[in-house]
């Protein structure tokens, strides 16, 4: 399939000398969404400093940018953020991640405008890309991917799913974050869930196909889990958690969430054979899964009143760490539901957080790091510090470095890492 991208245009491109590409990401990458392994969790086997104070975590550079709530991108020495531009185009940019130094920047028309609620929020890019250390997959708000060389940002293809599939624009324009396994790309665009070829960007399947539009846009990303010894994707849409088999795209089981005007939006966590999800105006779940004549089914473990939004959890040895629609923050029994404590603070509207052995570094909607001290019998907070006023994007750290991508500007911090730790997988 030859695929062709009429609206897109490099704009402004600063090559950089040919050199041998990685085929794979590193160890200290942070290559996608929620992190190397799409769980909110960091692969260093070193403990963090228990301070973010500025002896400790000290600025190494920052640059402003137009707006985005998409969570920069670490592979290798660079470092990927994106931005809508003049509120008609969409752009993403490459900078060293020591210097800050602009390395190259493509640019493609394809802004939108978003309706109702969500305007409140701003009407640019929100997917975080992904890399597999060669090309970067971007996804636009127009529904359109992108796949881009890490090296010289040019352009090896775009992926117009509403040209391509007939599909209708979703209104609330693509936000979901790509995830890349092996020689493909998974996404949920094109009012369903595709498949893509990695290498030319030709639709290889559709599966779970949705009403698209208004109500079928998909607010939450896929991440791919075995369960019960099968290779699955789980796709939370709208209205439902589906289970789709990875090896024929059929779809093994459709679970109804129950959410207010569709709002399920944060990404489904695995535990073992389990898997936690929480949706808006619905409660906080845990589904057992079992293999059946080849198939997965799901059954509901437990079901608790507490209603999470846009704030994935992490879990740490059988503990769930939940910011929920209250901006309240929560810690519960996987295997109960029962609640171990709720600090009664209310923070800001959204947390992404990552996990490290038994610490959570947590980045507020309103601005605030806080480091914390992973405890099933109270709220512990080691340290806390303002960085930014305005920061939804999901904080990164890779390499001794964290990178803030506030609204309007991408801060790095240099936060050396210091006592080896031992994990446990439970």
């Amino acid at each position: 399939m030859k695929n062709t991208f009429a609206i897109l245009t490099l704009l402004a491109v600063t090559a950089v000398s040919a050199i041998a590409q990685k085929q794979t990401t590193g160890q200290n990458d942070w290559p996608q969404w929620r992190g190397p392994n799409r769980d909110g969790t960091t692969t260093a086997a070193v403990a963090w400093p228990d301070s973010l104070d500025t002896s400790v975590m000290r600025k190494s550079w920052s640059v402003p940018l137009g707006p985005s709530y998409s969570g920069p991108v670490v592979v290798g020495g660079k470092v990927f953020t994106t931005e809508t531009a003049g509120e008609k185009s969409e752009r993403v940019t490459a900078f060293d991640r020591k210097s800050g130094r602009k390395i190259w920047s493509t640019t493609w028309e394809g802004a939108m405008k978003v309706p109702f609620f969500a305007a409140g929020n701003g009407s640019w890019i929100r997917a975080t890309p992904a890399s597999d250390g060669r090309s970067l997959i971007v996804a636009g708000m127009r529904d359109v991917l992108v796949s881009l060389d890490v090296e010289t940002g040019a352009q090896n293809w775009g992926l117009d799913f509403v040209k391509e599939l007939k599909s209708p624009l979703p209104s609330f324009g693509m936000v979901c974050s790509p995830l890349i396994d092996g020689d493909f790309v998974y996404v949920q665009a094109g009012a369903g869930f595709c498949k893509v070829d990695k290498n030319t960007g030709a639709i290889v399947w559709r599966t779970a196909e949705d009403k698209g539009g208004m109500y079928g846009s998909a607010f939450s990303s896929p991440v791919k889990a075995r369960l019960a010894g099968k290779d699955v994707f789980l796709v939370q849409a709208r209205e439902s958690l589906r289970v789709i088999d990875a090896a024929t795209a059929n779809v093994d089981w459709v679970q109804p969430i129950k959410a207010f005007r569709g709002m399920n939006i944060l990404t489904p966590v695995v535990h073992n054979d389990s898997i936690f999800t929480s949706a808006y105006g619905g409660k906080t779940i845990v589904f057992d899964a079992a293999l059946t004549d080849g198939r997965i089914a799901l059954k509901e473990r437990w079901g608790e009143k507490h209603q999470g939004y846009m704030s994935t959890p992490v879990i740490i040895d059988g503990t769930a760490y939940h910011h929920l629609r209250n901006q309240r923050f929560i810690a519960l029994d996987l295997a109960t539901g029962r609640e171990l404590w709720n600090q009664s603070n209310r923070f800001g509207k959204y947390w992404s957080m990552v996990a490290n052995g038994n610490q959570i570094l947590a980045l507020d909607q309103n601005g605030t790091l806080r480091l914390l001290q992973a405890d099933r019998e109270k709220y512990r907070e080691l340290d806390s510090r303002k960085v930014g006023d305005d920061t939804w994007a999901h904080v990164a750290v890779s390499g001794g470095q964290i990178f803030i991508r506030e609204l309007n500007s991408l801060t790095v911090y240099d936060w050396p890492n210091s006592i080896n730790i031992t994990r446990n997988t439970d």
